[in-house]
Protein backbone atom coordinates (compact mmCIF):
# COMPACT_ATOMS: atom_id res chain seq x y z
CA UNK A 1 0.00 0.00 0.00
CA UNK A 2 1.33 3.43 -0.90
CA UNK A 3 2.14 5.56 2.13
CA UNK A 4 0.81 9.04 2.55
CA UNK A 5 3.32 11.84 2.23
CA UNK A 6 3.21 12.54 5.93
CA UNK A 7 4.09 8.92 6.68
CA UNK A 8 7.19 8.74 4.52
CA UNK A 9 10.57 8.47 6.12
CA UNK A 10 12.55 11.70 5.77
CA UNK A 11 14.93 11.55 2.83
CA UNK A 12 18.61 12.11 3.36
CA UNK A 13 19.70 15.23 1.50
CA UNK A 14 23.36 15.72 0.71
CA UNK A 15 24.55 18.75 2.72
CA UNK A 16 25.10 21.92 0.72
CA UNK A 17 28.74 22.07 1.85
CA UNK A 18 29.44 18.91 -0.15
CA UNK A 19 28.37 20.80 -3.26
CA UNK A 20 29.82 24.18 -2.39
CA UNK A 21 32.29 24.12 -5.26
CA UNK A 22 30.96 21.20 -7.24
CA UNK A 23 29.42 21.88 -10.65
CA UNK A 24 30.46 25.50 -10.80
CA UNK A 25 32.21 26.36 -14.07
CA UNK A 26 35.68 24.85 -13.94
CA UNK A 27 38.82 26.52 -15.27
CA UNK A 28 39.40 25.90 -18.97
CA UNK A 29 42.70 24.16 -18.20
CA UNK A 30 40.92 21.45 -16.21
CA UNK A 31 38.05 20.55 -18.49
CA UNK A 32 36.58 21.10 -21.91
CA UNK A 33 34.42 24.15 -22.37
CA UNK A 34 30.74 24.39 -23.39
CA UNK A 35 30.23 20.60 -23.44
CA UNK A 36 27.18 19.05 -25.10
CA UNK A 37 27.07 15.28 -25.43
CA UNK A 38 24.85 13.42 -27.91
CA UNK A 39 23.29 10.37 -26.23
CA UNK A 40 21.08 9.30 -29.11
CA UNK A 41 17.79 10.24 -27.43
CA UNK A 42 19.01 13.82 -27.08
CA UNK A 43 21.94 15.84 -25.75
CA UNK A 44 23.28 16.36 -22.27
CA UNK A 45 24.24 20.01 -21.90
CA UNK A 46 26.73 20.20 -19.03
CA UNK A 47 25.99 23.65 -17.64
CA UNK A 48 28.98 23.46 -15.30
CA UNK A 49 31.26 23.72 -18.35
CA UNK A 50 29.66 26.98 -19.50
CA UNK A 51 31.00 30.26 -18.14
CA UNK A 52 28.17 32.25 -19.73
CA UNK A 53 24.54 31.38 -18.90
CA UNK A 54 23.38 32.90 -22.18
CA UNK A 55 25.52 30.48 -24.18
CA UNK A 56 24.18 27.57 -22.16
CA UNK A 57 20.57 28.68 -22.69
CA UNK A 58 21.20 29.16 -26.39
CA UNK A 59 22.57 25.63 -26.58
CA UNK A 60 19.57 23.97 -24.85
CA UNK A 61 17.20 25.97 -27.06
CA UNK A 62 18.80 24.36 -30.13
CA UNK A 63 17.19 21.02 -29.33
CA UNK A 64 16.43 18.98 -32.46
CA UNK A 65 12.91 17.90 -33.33
CA UNK A 66 11.91 14.63 -31.69
CA UNK A 67 14.79 14.70 -29.20
CA UNK A 68 14.91 15.38 -25.47
CA UNK A 69 17.86 17.54 -24.42
CA UNK A 70 18.71 18.07 -20.76
CA UNK A 71 20.80 20.85 -19.24
CA UNK A 72 22.21 19.51 -15.99
CA UNK A 73 24.22 20.88 -13.06
CA UNK A 74 22.61 24.30 -13.39
CA UNK A 75 24.28 26.61 -10.87
CA UNK A 76 21.66 29.39 -11.03
CA UNK A 77 18.45 27.93 -12.52
CA UNK A 78 16.48 31.10 -11.87
CA UNK A 79 18.89 33.06 -14.07
CA UNK A 80 18.74 30.54 -16.90
CA UNK A 81 14.94 30.43 -16.85
CA UNK A 82 14.72 34.21 -16.91
CA UNK A 83 16.67 34.25 -20.20
CA UNK A 84 14.09 32.10 -22.03
CA UNK A 85 10.95 31.77 -19.87
CA UNK A 86 8.70 30.79 -22.79
CA UNK A 87 10.99 28.05 -24.05
CA UNK A 88 12.48 26.43 -20.93
CA UNK A 89 11.18 24.88 -17.73
CA UNK A 90 12.66 23.49 -14.53
CA UNK A 91 12.39 19.70 -14.58
CA UNK A 92 10.27 18.55 -11.58
CA UNK A 93 12.61 15.67 -10.81
CA UNK A 94 14.92 14.79 -7.98
CA UNK A 95 18.62 14.41 -8.70
CA UNK A 96 19.95 11.40 -6.81
CA UNK A 97 23.61 10.73 -6.18
CA UNK A 98 25.38 7.49 -5.30
CA UNK A 99 28.86 7.96 -3.80
CA UNK A 100 30.67 5.00 -5.31
CA UNK A 101 33.24 4.83 -2.51
CA UNK A 102 30.37 3.96 -0.15
CA UNK A 103 28.56 1.64 -2.55
CA UNK A 104 28.42 -2.03 -1.50
CA UNK A 105 27.95 -4.76 -4.07
CA UNK A 106 24.98 -7.06 -3.54
CA UNK A 107 25.50 -10.67 -2.50
CA UNK A 108 22.23 -11.62 -4.20
CA UNK A 109 22.58 -13.39 -7.53
CA UNK A 110 20.02 -12.68 -10.23
CA UNK A 111 18.81 -15.80 -12.00
CA UNK A 112 16.74 -16.21 -15.10
CA UNK A 113 18.30 -13.26 -16.90
CA UNK A 114 21.68 -11.80 -17.78
CA UNK A 115 22.91 -8.20 -17.69
CA UNK A 116 25.33 -7.56 -20.54
CA UNK A 117 26.60 -4.89 -22.98
CA UNK A 118 24.70 -4.40 -26.24
CA UNK A 119 25.99 -6.60 -29.04
CA UNK A 120 23.96 -6.09 -32.19
CA UNK A 121 21.17 -4.20 -33.91
CA UNK A 122 18.57 -6.61 -32.58
CA UNK A 123 19.40 -5.59 -29.01
CA UNK A 124 18.67 -1.94 -29.78
CA UNK A 125 15.58 -2.68 -31.82
CA UNK A 126 14.06 -4.68 -28.96
CA UNK A 127 15.11 -2.03 -26.43
CA UNK A 128 13.47 0.66 -28.56
CA UNK A 129 10.20 -1.26 -28.41
CA UNK A 130 10.41 -0.98 -24.63
CA UNK A 131 11.18 2.73 -24.85
CA UNK A 132 8.22 3.24 -27.17
CA UNK A 133 5.94 1.39 -24.75
CA UNK A 134 6.98 3.90 -22.08
CA UNK A 135 6.59 6.88 -24.46
CA UNK A 136 10.33 7.52 -24.23
CA UNK A 137 12.55 8.79 -27.03
CA UNK A 138 14.17 5.90 -28.89
CA UNK A 139 17.89 5.60 -29.57
CA UNK A 140 18.77 5.34 -33.29
CA UNK A 141 20.15 1.89 -34.04
CA UNK A 142 23.03 3.34 -36.07
CA UNK A 143 24.02 5.65 -33.22
CA UNK A 144 24.05 2.81 -30.70
CA UNK A 145 26.10 0.56 -32.97
CA UNK A 146 28.62 3.33 -33.61
CA UNK A 147 29.06 3.98 -29.86
CA UNK A 148 28.56 0.51 -28.38
CA UNK A 149 32.28 0.25 -27.54
CA UNK A 150 32.81 3.94 -26.74
CA UNK A 151 34.56 4.77 -23.47
CA UNK A 152 32.20 7.63 -22.58
CA UNK A 153 28.88 5.80 -23.20
CA UNK A 154 27.87 2.59 -21.48
CA UNK A 155 24.94 0.56 -22.84
CA UNK A 156 23.57 -2.35 -20.84
CA UNK A 157 20.63 -4.65 -21.57
CA UNK A 158 18.90 -7.44 -19.67
CA UNK A 159 18.38 -10.64 -21.67
CA UNK A 160 15.96 -13.40 -20.65
CA UNK A 161 17.96 -16.62 -20.41
CA UNK A 162 15.12 -18.78 -21.74
CA UNK A 163 13.71 -16.74 -24.62
CA UNK A 164 16.66 -14.51 -25.49
CA UNK A 165 14.27 -11.54 -25.36
CA UNK A 166 15.56 -8.15 -24.26
CA UNK A 167 13.73 -7.16 -21.08
CA UNK A 168 15.35 -3.81 -20.21
CA UNK A 169 18.00 -1.28 -21.17
CA UNK A 170 19.94 1.54 -19.55
CA UNK A 171 22.61 4.01 -20.61
CA UNK A 172 25.49 5.31 -18.53
CA UNK A 173 27.69 8.34 -19.20
CA UNK A 174 31.31 8.57 -18.03
CA UNK A 175 31.89 12.29 -17.43
CA UNK A 176 35.65 11.86 -17.13
CA UNK A 177 35.87 10.20 -20.54
CA UNK A 178 33.33 12.59 -22.06
CA UNK A 179 34.94 15.91 -21.15
CA UNK A 180 37.73 15.31 -18.63
CA UNK A 181 35.42 16.08 -15.73
CA UNK A 182 37.56 17.26 -12.79
CA UNK A 183 34.95 15.85 -10.38
CA UNK A 184 35.35 12.39 -11.98
CA UNK A 185 31.62 11.78 -12.03
CA UNK A 186 29.21 9.67 -14.04
CA UNK A 187 25.48 9.47 -14.59
CA UNK A 188 22.76 6.99 -15.52
CA UNK A 189 19.98 7.60 -18.08
CA UNK A 190 17.06 6.04 -19.96
CA UNK A 191 16.40 3.09 -17.67
CA UNK A 192 13.36 1.22 -18.98
CA UNK A 193 12.03 -2.25 -18.17
CA UNK A 194 9.58 -4.18 -20.34
CA UNK A 195 6.15 -3.57 -18.75
CA UNK A 196 5.41 -7.29 -19.11
CA UNK A 197 8.68 -8.58 -17.64
CA UNK A 198 8.04 -11.13 -14.90
CA UNK A 199 11.49 -11.50 -13.38
CA UNK A 200 12.00 -9.62 -10.10
CA UNK A 201 14.82 -7.13 -9.57
CA UNK A 202 15.58 -6.25 -13.21
CA UNK A 203 15.85 -2.50 -12.63
CA UNK A 204 18.01 -2.97 -9.56
CA UNK A 205 20.32 -5.35 -11.42
CA UNK A 206 20.86 -2.80 -14.21
CA UNK A 207 21.59 0.07 -11.83
CA UNK A 208 24.05 -2.06 -9.85
CA UNK A 209 25.81 -3.25 -12.99
CA UNK A 210 26.44 0.28 -14.25
CA UNK A 211 27.42 1.55 -10.78
CA UNK A 212 29.96 -1.26 -10.41
CA UNK A 213 31.35 -0.51 -13.87
CA UNK A 214 31.94 3.14 -12.97
CA UNK A 215 33.37 2.26 -9.56
CA UNK A 216 35.87 -0.12 -11.15
CA UNK A 217 36.89 2.69 -13.50
CA UNK A 218 37.63 5.05 -10.62
CA UNK A 219 34.60 7.33 -10.78
CA UNK A 220 33.61 9.11 -7.57
CA UNK A 221 29.83 9.19 -7.96
CA UNK A 222 26.91 8.30 -10.22
CA UNK A 223 23.96 10.66 -10.61
CA UNK A 224 20.48 10.02 -11.97
CA UNK A 225 17.17 11.82 -12.27
CA UNK A 226 13.78 10.50 -11.13
CA UNK A 227 10.42 12.27 -11.37
CA UNK A 228 9.38 13.61 -7.99
CA UNK A 229 6.23 11.48 -7.57
CA UNK A 230 7.76 8.12 -8.55
CA UNK A 231 7.78 6.71 -5.03
CA UNK A 232 8.54 3.16 -6.14
CA UNK A 233 11.72 4.22 -7.96
CA UNK A 234 12.73 6.50 -5.08
CA UNK A 235 12.41 3.61 -2.65
CA UNK A 236 14.64 1.41 -4.84
CA UNK A 237 17.34 4.05 -5.25
CA UNK A 238 17.37 4.91 -1.56
CA UNK A 239 17.77 1.20 -0.77
CA UNK A 240 20.84 1.17 -3.01
CA UNK A 241 22.34 4.13 -1.14
CA UNK A 242 21.42 7.07 -3.36
CA UNK A 243 20.94 10.43 -1.67
CA UNK A 244 18.88 13.39 -2.85
CA UNK A 245 21.16 16.12 -4.17
CA UNK A 246 20.21 19.78 -4.46
CA UNK A 247 20.94 19.93 -8.16
CA UNK A 248 18.68 21.07 -10.97
CA UNK A 249 17.92 20.19 -14.58
CA UNK A 250 16.42 22.44 -17.24
CA UNK A 251 14.64 21.23 -20.36
CA UNK A 252 13.12 22.78 -23.44
CA UNK A 253 9.33 22.79 -23.67
CA UNK A 254 8.22 20.30 -26.32
CA UNK A 255 5.45 17.72 -26.84
CA UNK A 256 7.56 14.98 -25.23
CA UNK A 257 7.94 16.98 -22.02
CA UNK A 258 4.51 18.60 -22.06
CA UNK A 259 3.06 16.75 -19.08
CA UNK A 260 5.95 18.01 -16.92
CA UNK A 261 5.27 21.72 -17.37
CA UNK A 262 1.55 22.18 -18.13
CA UNK A 263 0.31 21.01 -14.73
CA UNK A 264 -2.27 18.37 -13.92
CA UNK A 265 -4.96 17.86 -16.56
CA UNK A 266 -8.50 16.56 -15.89
CA UNK A 267 -7.73 13.38 -17.83
CA UNK A 268 -4.75 12.57 -15.64
CA UNK A 269 -7.03 10.46 -13.42
CA UNK A 270 -8.53 8.48 -16.29
CA UNK A 271 -7.37 4.91 -16.87
CA UNK A 272 -4.63 4.16 -19.45
CA UNK A 273 -7.19 3.01 -22.05
CA UNK A 274 -8.79 6.46 -22.15
CA UNK A 275 -5.56 8.41 -21.73
CA UNK A 276 -3.84 6.86 -24.75
CA UNK A 277 -6.70 8.07 -26.97
CA UNK A 278 -6.85 11.52 -25.39
CA UNK A 279 -3.10 12.00 -25.73
CA UNK A 280 -3.27 11.17 -29.44
CA UNK A 281 -6.23 13.51 -29.90
CA UNK A 282 -4.44 16.39 -28.19
CA UNK A 283 -1.37 15.75 -30.33
CA UNK A 284 -3.51 16.45 -33.40
CA UNK A 285 -5.16 19.55 -31.98
CA UNK A 286 -8.49 17.82 -31.27
CA UNK A 287 -10.42 19.30 -28.35
CA UNK A 288 -11.02 17.06 -25.32
CA UNK A 289 -13.72 17.35 -22.66
CA UNK A 290 -14.02 14.93 -19.74
CA UNK A 291 -17.64 13.91 -19.24
CA UNK A 292 -17.30 11.29 -16.52
CA UNK A 293 -13.82 10.65 -15.20
CA UNK A 294 -14.65 7.56 -13.15
CA UNK A 295 -16.43 5.73 -15.98
CA UNK A 296 -13.98 6.89 -18.67
CA UNK A 297 -16.38 8.99 -20.76
CA UNK A 298 -14.99 11.91 -22.76
CA UNK A 299 -15.82 13.87 -25.91
CA UNK A 300 -13.56 14.77 -28.82
CA UNK A 301 -14.26 17.85 -30.95
CA UNK A 302 -12.71 18.92 -34.24
CA UNK A 303 -14.02 21.17 -37.00
CA UNK A 304 -17.51 21.45 -35.54
CA UNK A 305 -17.89 17.68 -35.08
CA UNK A 306 -18.09 16.13 -31.60
CA UNK A 307 -17.90 12.40 -30.83
CA UNK A 308 -18.48 10.90 -27.38
CA UNK A 309 -16.30 7.95 -26.37
CA UNK A 310 -15.95 5.56 -23.50
CA UNK A 311 -12.35 4.46 -23.85
CA UNK A 312 -12.23 2.80 -27.32
CA UNK A 313 -16.02 2.58 -27.58
CA UNK A 314 -17.48 5.44 -29.62
CA UNK A 315 -20.73 6.58 -31.19
CA UNK A 316 -19.56 4.86 -34.38
CA UNK A 317 -20.25 1.48 -32.76
CA UNK A 318 -23.99 0.86 -33.06
CA UNK A 319 -26.15 -0.41 -30.23
CA UNK A 320 -26.80 -3.55 -32.28
CA UNK A 321 -23.07 -4.28 -32.69
CA UNK A 322 -22.52 -3.64 -29.00
CA UNK A 323 -25.24 -6.08 -27.94
CA UNK A 324 -23.90 -8.67 -30.38
CA UNK A 325 -20.52 -8.55 -28.64
CA UNK A 326 -22.06 -8.49 -25.17
CA UNK A 327 -24.04 -11.67 -25.76
CA UNK A 328 -21.45 -14.37 -26.37
CA UNK A 329 -23.98 -16.93 -27.59
CA UNK A 330 -25.33 -14.56 -30.25
CA UNK A 331 -21.77 -13.61 -31.27
CA UNK A 332 -21.01 -17.28 -31.83
CA UNK A 333 -24.08 -17.78 -34.04
CA UNK A 334 -23.26 -14.74 -36.19
CA UNK A 335 -19.71 -15.97 -36.70
CA UNK A 336 -20.79 -19.53 -37.47
CA UNK A 337 -23.06 -18.26 -40.25
CA UNK A 338 -19.94 -16.84 -41.90
CA UNK A 339 -18.21 -20.21 -41.66
CA UNK A 340 -15.86 -19.01 -38.92
CA UNK A 341 -14.94 -21.79 -36.45
CA UNK A 342 -15.97 -21.37 -32.80
CA UNK A 343 -15.96 -23.75 -29.81
CA UNK A 344 -18.96 -25.99 -29.05
CA UNK A 345 -21.26 -24.26 -26.61
CA UNK A 346 -24.54 -24.64 -24.71
CA UNK A 347 -26.49 -22.56 -22.25
CA UNK A 348 -26.31 -23.94 -18.72
CA UNK A 349 -29.53 -25.59 -17.63
CA UNK A 350 -30.23 -28.24 -15.06
CA UNK A 351 -27.57 -30.31 -13.35
CA UNK A 352 -28.09 -33.33 -15.65
CA UNK A 353 -27.49 -31.62 -19.05
CA UNK A 354 -24.64 -29.58 -17.55
CA UNK A 355 -22.89 -32.72 -16.40
CA UNK A 356 -23.52 -34.42 -19.73
CA UNK A 357 -21.75 -31.54 -21.50
CA UNK A 358 -18.81 -31.83 -19.08
CA UNK A 359 -18.63 -35.58 -19.68
CA UNK A 360 -18.74 -35.10 -23.45
CA UNK A 361 -15.88 -32.56 -23.60
CA UNK A 362 -13.96 -33.34 -20.38
CA UNK A 363 -12.39 -29.86 -20.33
CA UNK A 364 -14.82 -26.93 -20.49
CA UNK A 365 -15.11 -23.24 -19.66
CA UNK A 366 -18.00 -21.86 -17.60
CA UNK A 367 -18.69 -18.16 -18.17
CA UNK A 368 -21.46 -15.58 -17.94
CA UNK A 369 -23.25 -14.88 -21.22
CA UNK A 370 -22.90 -11.14 -20.57
CA UNK A 371 -19.60 -10.26 -18.97
CA UNK A 372 -16.23 -8.64 -19.48
CA UNK A 373 -12.70 -8.48 -18.09
CA UNK A 374 -12.77 -12.17 -17.19
CA UNK A 375 -15.24 -11.84 -14.32
CA UNK A 376 -17.17 -14.94 -13.37
CA UNK A 377 -15.19 -17.33 -15.57
CA UNK A 378 -14.06 -20.78 -14.43
CA UNK A 379 -11.61 -22.89 -16.43
CA UNK A 380 -11.72 -26.70 -16.42
CA UNK A 381 -13.97 -27.66 -13.49
CA UNK A 382 -12.88 -31.19 -12.60
CA UNK A 383 -16.14 -32.74 -11.39
CA UNK A 384 -19.83 -32.18 -10.83
CA UNK A 385 -19.29 -30.32 -7.57
CA UNK A 386 -16.85 -27.88 -9.15
CA UNK A 387 -19.16 -27.50 -12.17
CA UNK A 388 -22.09 -26.52 -9.97
CA UNK A 389 -19.92 -24.02 -8.10
CA UNK A 390 -18.69 -22.56 -11.41
CA UNK A 391 -22.24 -22.07 -12.68
CA UNK A 392 -23.21 -20.37 -9.42
CA UNK A 393 -20.15 -18.09 -9.71
CA UNK A 394 -21.06 -17.08 -13.27
CA UNK A 395 -24.68 -16.43 -12.27
CA UNK A 396 -23.44 -13.68 -9.97
CA UNK A 397 -22.42 -11.78 -13.13
CA UNK A 398 -25.19 -12.78 -15.55
CA UNK A 399 -28.52 -14.58 -15.30
CA UNK A 400 -27.55 -16.63 -18.33
CA UNK A 401 -24.49 -18.89 -18.11
CA UNK A 402 -22.66 -20.62 -20.95
CA UNK A 403 -20.79 -23.92 -20.97
CA UNK A 404 -18.14 -23.96 -23.67
CA UNK A 405 -15.68 -26.49 -25.00
CA UNK A 406 -12.17 -25.69 -23.73
CA UNK A 407 -9.82 -25.24 -26.69
CA UNK A 408 -6.15 -25.89 -26.06
CA UNK A 409 -3.71 -23.44 -27.60
CA UNK A 410 -2.33 -19.91 -27.56
CA UNK A 411 -4.52 -17.02 -26.43
CA UNK A 412 -4.37 -14.47 -29.26
CA UNK A 413 -6.01 -11.02 -29.30
CA UNK A 414 -6.44 -9.33 -32.70
CA UNK A 415 -7.46 -5.67 -32.89
CA UNK A 416 -9.47 -4.61 -35.96
CA UNK A 417 -10.11 -0.91 -36.58
CA UNK A 418 -12.07 0.29 -39.61
CA UNK A 419 -11.96 -3.30 -40.90
CA UNK A 420 -8.17 -3.48 -40.93
CA UNK A 421 -5.92 -5.45 -38.58
CA UNK A 422 -3.93 -2.98 -36.49
CA UNK A 423 -2.40 -5.17 -33.79
CA UNK A 424 -2.09 -8.76 -32.65
CA UNK A 425 -0.76 -9.99 -29.34
CA UNK A 426 -0.38 -13.24 -27.45
CA UNK A 427 -1.72 -13.11 -23.92
CA UNK A 428 -0.26 -15.15 -21.07
CA UNK A 429 -1.84 -15.88 -17.68
CA UNK A 430 -0.12 -14.31 -14.69
CA UNK A 431 2.78 -16.30 -13.31
CA UNK A 432 5.52 -15.92 -10.74
CA UNK A 433 9.18 -16.92 -10.86
CA UNK A 434 10.84 -18.26 -7.73
CA UNK A 435 13.94 -16.57 -6.32
CA UNK A 436 14.77 -19.08 -3.59
CA UNK A 437 14.08 -16.50 -0.87
CA UNK A 438 10.47 -15.32 -1.09
CA UNK A 439 7.26 -17.24 -0.44
CA UNK A 440 4.78 -17.83 -3.24
CA UNK A 441 2.46 -15.30 -1.63
CA UNK A 442 5.22 -12.67 -1.44
CA UNK A 443 6.19 -13.31 -5.07
CA UNK A 444 2.55 -12.94 -6.13
CA UNK A 445 2.23 -9.63 -4.28
CA UNK A 446 5.44 -8.34 -5.87
CA UNK A 447 4.39 -9.43 -9.37
CA UNK A 448 0.96 -7.86 -8.84
CA UNK A 449 2.64 -4.61 -7.84
CA UNK A 450 4.80 -4.68 -10.98
CA UNK A 451 1.79 -5.35 -13.22
CA UNK A 452 -0.17 -2.58 -11.52
CA UNK A 453 2.66 -0.09 -12.05
CA UNK A 454 3.07 -1.12 -15.69
CA UNK A 455 -0.66 -0.70 -16.45
CA UNK A 456 -1.50 2.41 -14.47
CA UNK A 457 -3.26 0.39 -11.77
CA UNK A 458 -5.41 -1.63 -14.17
CA UNK A 459 -3.81 -5.06 -13.68
CA UNK A 460 -3.57 -6.81 -10.32
CA UNK A 461 -3.31 -10.47 -9.31
CA UNK A 462 -6.04 -11.24 -6.77
CA UNK A 463 -5.01 -13.22 -3.71
CA UNK A 464 -8.15 -15.32 -4.01
CA UNK A 465 -9.12 -18.98 -4.13
CA UNK A 466 -8.22 -19.33 -7.83
CA UNK A 467 -4.70 -18.00 -7.28
CA UNK A 468 -4.24 -20.27 -4.29
CA UNK A 469 -5.55 -23.26 -6.26
CA UNK A 470 -3.18 -22.58 -9.18
CA UNK A 471 -0.22 -22.48 -6.79
CA UNK A 472 -1.48 -25.68 -5.15
CA UNK A 473 -1.79 -27.40 -8.55
CA UNK A 474 1.89 -26.61 -9.14
CA UNK A 475 2.79 -28.38 -5.89
CA UNK A 476 3.19 -25.36 -3.63
CA UNK A 477 1.27 -23.34 -1.06
CA UNK A 478 1.15 -19.60 -0.37
CA UNK A 479 3.80 -20.16 2.32
CA UNK A 480 6.14 -22.28 0.18
CA UNK A 481 9.48 -20.83 -0.98
CA UNK A 482 9.84 -21.85 -4.65
CA UNK A 483 13.32 -22.65 -5.88
CA UNK A 484 15.09 -19.99 -7.93
CA UNK A 485 13.94 -19.99 -11.54
CA UNK A 486 10.83 -22.10 -10.98
CA UNK A 487 7.87 -20.74 -12.95
CA UNK A 488 4.45 -21.09 -11.29
CA UNK A 489 1.18 -20.09 -13.02
CA UNK A 490 -1.05 -18.19 -10.60
CA UNK A 491 -4.11 -17.66 -12.85
CA UNK A 492 -5.85 -19.89 -15.37
CA UNK A 493 -7.04 -17.13 -17.69
CA UNK A 494 -4.88 -14.63 -19.56
CA UNK A 495 -7.07 -11.66 -18.65
CA UNK A 496 -4.97 -8.52 -18.25
CA UNK A 497 -7.06 -7.23 -15.35
CA UNK A 498 -5.97 -10.22 -13.26
CA UNK A 499 -2.29 -9.72 -13.99
CA UNK A 500 -1.90 -11.34 -17.40
CA UNK A 501 0.86 -10.20 -19.73
CA UNK A 502 0.76 -9.47 -23.43
CA UNK A 503 3.40 -9.87 -26.15
CA UNK A 504 3.09 -8.15 -29.52
CA UNK A 505 3.09 -10.60 -32.46
CA UNK A 506 1.67 -8.36 -35.19
CA UNK A 507 4.66 -8.93 -37.48
CA UNK A 508 4.35 -12.73 -37.12
CA UNK A 509 0.59 -13.01 -37.65
CA UNK A 510 -0.51 -15.36 -40.42
CA UNK A 511 -2.52 -13.34 -43.01
CA UNK A 512 -5.29 -15.97 -42.82
CA UNK A 513 -5.88 -15.10 -39.15
CA UNK A 514 -6.02 -11.40 -39.99
CA UNK A 515 -8.50 -12.07 -42.79
CA UNK A 516 -10.69 -14.08 -40.41
CA UNK A 517 -10.69 -11.22 -37.89
CA UNK A 518 -11.73 -8.71 -40.57
CA UNK A 519 -14.44 -11.08 -41.80
CA UNK A 520 -15.72 -11.45 -38.23
CA UNK A 521 -15.78 -7.66 -37.73
CA UNK A 522 -17.85 -7.27 -40.87
CA UNK A 523 -20.17 -10.07 -39.76
CA UNK A 524 -21.15 -8.17 -36.62
CA UNK A 525 -20.90 -4.74 -38.29
CA UNK A 526 -18.50 -3.24 -35.77
CA UNK A 527 -15.81 -0.63 -36.66
CA UNK A 528 -13.46 -1.34 -33.75
CA UNK A 529 -13.22 -4.66 -31.98
CA UNK A 530 -10.84 -7.04 -30.26
CA UNK A 531 -11.26 -10.72 -31.10
CA UNK A 532 -10.00 -13.49 -28.84
CA UNK A 533 -8.63 -16.38 -30.89
CA UNK A 534 -7.23 -19.70 -29.71
CA UNK A 535 -4.52 -20.89 -32.11
CA UNK A 536 -1.86 -23.62 -32.17
CA UNK A 537 0.63 -21.01 -33.47
CA UNK A 538 0.34 -17.38 -34.58
CA UNK A 539 2.00 -18.05 -37.94
CA UNK A 540 -0.33 -20.95 -38.77
CA UNK A 541 -3.86 -20.82 -40.22
CA UNK A 542 -5.75 -22.97 -37.69
CA UNK A 543 -7.95 -21.14 -35.19
CA UNK A 544 -11.18 -20.84 -33.25
CA UNK A 545 -12.74 -17.51 -32.28
CA UNK A 546 -13.74 -17.40 -28.63
CA UNK A 547 -15.39 -13.99 -28.30
CA UNK A 548 -15.53 -10.37 -29.45
CA UNK A 549 -14.81 -7.31 -27.30
CA UNK A 550 -16.46 -4.05 -28.32
CA UNK A 551 -14.21 -1.97 -26.03
CA UNK A 552 -10.68 -3.40 -26.39
CA UNK A 553 -7.87 -1.83 -24.38
CA UNK A 554 -5.75 -0.01 -26.95
CA UNK A 555 -3.01 0.79 -24.41
CA UNK A 556 -2.24 -2.93 -24.15
CA UNK A 557 -0.94 -3.07 -27.71
CA UNK A 558 1.84 -0.51 -27.82
CA UNK A 559 4.01 -0.03 -29.80
CA UNK A 560 1.38 -0.72 -32.49
CA UNK A 561 -0.47 2.47 -33.56
CA UNK A 562 -3.85 1.53 -32.09
CA UNK A 563 -4.71 5.01 -30.77
CA UNK A 564 -3.56 6.61 -34.03
CA UNK A 565 -5.81 4.36 -36.12
CA UNK A 566 -8.72 4.92 -33.71
CA UNK A 567 -8.46 8.69 -34.13
CA UNK A 568 -8.11 8.19 -37.90
CA UNK A 569 -11.46 6.38 -37.78
CA UNK A 570 -13.16 9.15 -35.82
CA UNK A 571 -11.54 12.12 -37.58
CA UNK A 572 -10.01 10.94 -40.89
CA UNK A 573 -9.16 14.53 -41.86
CA UNK A 574 -6.54 14.61 -39.07
CA UNK A 575 -4.67 11.54 -40.36
CA UNK A 576 -0.90 11.67 -39.85
CA UNK A 577 1.34 9.50 -42.03
CA UNK A 578 3.23 6.53 -40.66
CA UNK A 579 6.34 8.62 -40.05
CA UNK A 580 4.45 11.03 -37.83
CA UNK A 581 5.20 14.05 -40.03
CA UNK A 582 2.03 14.26 -42.11
CA UNK A 583 -0.07 17.39 -42.07
CA UNK A 584 -3.39 17.74 -40.33
CA UNK A 585 -5.97 18.96 -42.82
CA UNK A 586 -8.75 21.25 -41.67
CA UNK A 587 -12.20 20.12 -42.82
CA UNK A 588 -13.80 22.12 -45.62
CA UNK A 589 -15.98 25.02 -44.60
CA UNK A 590 -19.60 24.15 -45.29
Amino acid sequence: MMMKTSEKSPRRFIPIREFRDVHKPAPESETQRNVTLDCGWGRLVFANTFSDSREMVQSICQERRGKRDIALYIHDPQVALSLAPQELFLDPSHTLRLWLSKYEESAISYRGYTVRPIQNRRDIQQANRIYKAHNMVQIPVGFAMKHKDAAHLVFRVVEDNRSGKILAMVQGVDHKQAFNDPEEGSSLWSLAVDPHAEHPGIGEALVRNVAEHFKQNGRRFMDLSVIHDNDQAMALYEKLGFEVARLFFIKKKNPINEKLFIGSLPESNLNPYARIIINEARRRGIGVSILDEKAGYFSLTFGGRTIICRESLSELTSAIAMTLCANKAVTRRFLQRQGLPTPEQMEAGGAKPNRAFLKQHTDIVVKPADGEQGTGITIKPKNSKELDAAVEKAQQVSDRVLLEEFVEGIDLRIIVINFEVVAAAVRHPAQIIGDGRSTAKQLTIKQSRRRSTATGGEARIPLDAETEQCIHDAGYTFDSVPESGVVIPVRKTANLHTGGTIVDVTADLNPKLGEAAVQAAKAIHIPIVGFDFIVPTVNGDKFKIIEANERPGLANHEPQPTAERFIDLLFPQTHIDTHGHGQITQPPIS
